[in-house]
């Protein structure tokens, strides 16, 4: 059980991570046409937007192996840790500002995801 928790966590971060950065990347990118400047400049070249297709690649071979390895009863549900670090990176780097209302609700996603694992 301690492997998928780690597995899970390490997933969660990981597609958390390419979520981020796909979100940094589309800032960076400008506004959108259908030329071959923008996706030259604007995509092709934007190092934001490889990392996050990197981290959702190794995200997702992970995730893979998880299904693969674990009950599907277990897995899918503690992919909701992805919330956790989400709500962390948007307070962290995009200084957002979370509510109570929203902390309780992670609250109670993380004790769904204790009862799952126990």
């Amino acid at each position: 059980m301690f492997r998928l928790i780690i597995l899970s966590i390490t997933q969660a971060i990981l597609m958390c991570s390419a979520q981020s950065l796909f979100k940094v990347a589309a800032e960076h990118m400008g506004s959108f046409s259908w030329t071959w400047v923008f996706f030259r400049d604007g995509v092709l070249t934007n190092w934001w937007l490889i990392a996050s297709g990197l981290c959702g690649i190794v995200g997702t071979l992970e995730w893979m192996y998880m299904l693969r390895s674990f009950p599907f009863s277990q897995v899918y549900p503690l992919s909701s840790l992805s919330f956790l670090f989400g709500m962390l990176v948007a307070v962290i780097f995009f200084h957002e500002t979370v509510v109570w209302t929203q902390w309780i609700g992670l609250f109670l996603i993380l004790a769904g995801c204790y009862f799952i694992v126990k």
